[in-house]
């Protein structure tokens, strides 16, 4: 029997141990969620009930550790995130392991991220800047700890939607819903445990970092593909419309005899950028994970 709900949690943490620890996080909360709900309204019926005894027709009801954890790993047997990679997976060589990269959906979807971070770099790493400059300049204030407090819980949804774009576009399986926030609790006391949680700075600090980030990421493959495609497109647009080739600022007509190579450089440059993206999205999404995963 489980007297405090701490007890059922550890338990169910122990039966899911060596899952994913965005799986382990949902489950913990949404199981704390079910019990503490439950266990309110049991005491909003007969407040003098104590909480043993109050817990056990609720797990009875939601279920035991193993069998919510046996649940929850089969659900994610069958919700893995589509562009995850794949456990076996024969390896190409040669020009099919350069070129194969364009038929490969992973590649894309870092490539598509890397683009999109621009813009989610710009929001949520913006919206961090100003939040924690407005928060520390208004805690000389009485409203310094209710805006410090609503701004901290904007950053934990500004990560639960990067996750779900991450999820989706690097096949990282990441948190899919935020933490538990105990109900109970006093104002000053979610607060104190808001900022006592060193989920919530690892998650600020990732926002923050989105921004720089961000610029670069798209910075970078915007100038790898718009170079191979230029390459690739050199012969048309020099000798068919007369545009010359624009290098840092300088414009040049190509020497018909080079042309050929230009066009094999582009040619070549286009596949190696996808496999750039393939390994910043793969990186990128380890680092998602440290930072946005509680352990």
């Amino acid at each position: 029997m489980f007297k405090y709900v701490a007890d059922y949690l550890n338990e169910l943490k122990k039966e899911l141990k060596g899952c994913d620890p965005a799986l382990i996080q949902d489950a913990l909360s949404d199981a704390e969620e079910h019990l503490r709900t439950a266990l309110e309204k049991t005491w909003e019926k007969d407040p003098e009930i104590s909480k043993a005894e109050a817990l056990v027709p609720i797990v009875q009801k939601y279920g035991e550790p193993r069998e919510i954890a046996a649940a929850y790993q089969e659900i994610e047997s069958r919700t893995t995130p589509f562009l995850s990679s794949p456990r076996r997976q024969i390896q190409p060589q040669g020009l099919a392991k350069l070129y194969g990269v364009l038929a490969d959906p992973r590649a894309w979807g870092s490539f598509l991220y890397m683009f999109l971070s621009l813009l989610t770099g710009c929001l949520f790493g913006g919206w961090g800047f100003f939040g924690l400059f407005v928060s520390v300049s208004c805690l000389i204030l009485i409203i310094g700890l209710p805006v410090s407090g609503i701004f901290l819980l904007s950053v934990r949804g500004i990560v639960i939607i990067e996750g779900r774009i991450i999820e989706a576009l690097l096949g990282v399986r990441m948190p899919r819903k935020a933490l538990f926030v105990n109900r109970e609790l006093g104002w000053v006391d979610k607060f104190n445990s808001l900022i006592k949680d060193s989920h919530t700075w690892k998650a600020l600090l990732y926002v923050i970092l989105m921004f720089p980030l961000g610029l670069l990421y798209a910075a970078v493959i915007f100038l790898m593909f718009s170079f191979s495609l230029s390459f690739i497109l050199s012969p048309l647009l020099e000798l068919v419309f007369h545009m010359p080739l624009e290098l840092f600022g300088w414009e040049t007509f190509t020497p018909v005899w080079i042309l050929p190579f230009i066009t094999i450089a582009g040619f070549i440059l286009l596949p190696l950028t996808l496999h750039f993206a393939k390994l910043v999205g793969r990186l990128h999404g380890r680092y998602a994970k440290y930072m946005l995963v509680r352990n």
